[in-house]
């Protein structure tokens, strides 16, 4: 969230433009009929919103929930961890791009050292939660951090996944120049240490993942720039204001909210409005990012996590 865009005079939403939690409810067990079994907490920053640890722990209420993960900026981690964890939250994802405390300023655009994102990591771990963390790879920024991060988590046994530097959102500037393939990534890893791949075929993974050879740990490449995987994503995202998007890319969302607030609803049409969105969908947008013509406005990431 760019302070240039988002500063003290930035009109955020009210909090009658969220989705209630009652109405997330409702949307939970639709897409449970749909086939969904894991549910991701993201943002902006989820663990802002008030009532979220009754909320995780409301989802109880759904068996067929597998898996109910966080993704978080990690700044408030440290001290609501154990609550989390106490909820029903089965793991936590944290976003970091540098152990350099002014790289990692820099690239948070808040001049946040990464102590307290460290911080909560090993709360995380500490607590017995799953941890995973991510680090996008811009050129010329923070490449020079591939080597620090990996040594860094591999020594906790925790999973970095490096992210290619995507033009998500409308703000970062992003063009072709920036982006530090993952390949380019495998081989600086490959310089200090040796690993080898883990069920590269699968479709069901967002992340290639390898282990290391001396058997601590493992860590991932999200390639969606370089090698997108559009035809195998599954993702549903749920917009702060209730809107649905098939893609981190989409320039328009399905107005749920409305949906949900009109005399119309019933949890049948919810069920026909959301089979018919998703069976329609026809997102590819990072196949052909590169075609003259793609160029158009898309969804920010502050409304719809990563």
């Amino acid at each position: 969230m760019p302070k240039e865009i988002f500063g003290p005079d930035y009109v955020f939403l009210k909090k009658d433009q969220w989705l209630r939690f009652a109405e997330l409810d409702d949307l939970v067990a639709s897409f449970i009929k749909l086939g969904v079994r894991k549910i991701r907490l993201t943002g902006g920053e989820p663990l802002l919103r008030p009532g979220l640890n009754k909320y995780i722990h409301g989802l109880r209420r759904f068996p067929e929930i597998e898996d109910v993960a966080l993704t978080t900026n990690g700044l408030r981690l440290a001290e609501r961890v154990a609550e989390l964890r106490d909820a029903g939250l089965s793991r936590v994802t944290v976003s970091l791009d540098a152990l350099d405390a002014q790289i990692s300023g820099a690239m948070n655009g808040r001049g946040v050292a990464p102590k307290a994102v460290l911080a909560g990591v090993e709360a995380a771990l500490a607590a017995g939660l799953p941890v995973k963390v991510n680090m996008v790879v811009e050129r010329g920024v923070n490449d020079s951090e591939i080597l620090p991060m990996a040594r860094h988590f591999k020594a906790l046994g925790v999973t970095l996944r490096f992210i290619e530097f995507m033009d998500v959102g409308n703000h970062n500037g992003w063009n072709m120049d920036r982006v530090v393939s993952g390949r380019e990534i495998l081989q600086q890893i490959e310089t200090e240490f040796e690993v080898e791949s883990i069920d590269l075929s699968s479709a069901q993974q967002v992340a290639k993942r390898y282990r290391y050879t001396d058997g601590n740990g493992e860590f991932g490449l999200i390639t969606s720039v370089t090698q997108p995987f559009c035809g195998g994503c599954t993702r549903a995202r749920i917009s702060a204001d209730g809107k649905l998007y098939t893609c981190l890319f989409a320039s328009k969302g399905l107005d749920l909210k409305s949906f949900l607030r009109s005399e119309d609803y019933s949890p049948a049409k919810l069920d026909e409005l959301l089979a018919r969105q998703w069976g329609q969908r026809n997102d590819r947008y990072s196949e052909i990012r590169t075609e003259a013509g793609t160029t158009r406005q898309k969804v920010e990431m502050s409304y719809i996590g990563g």
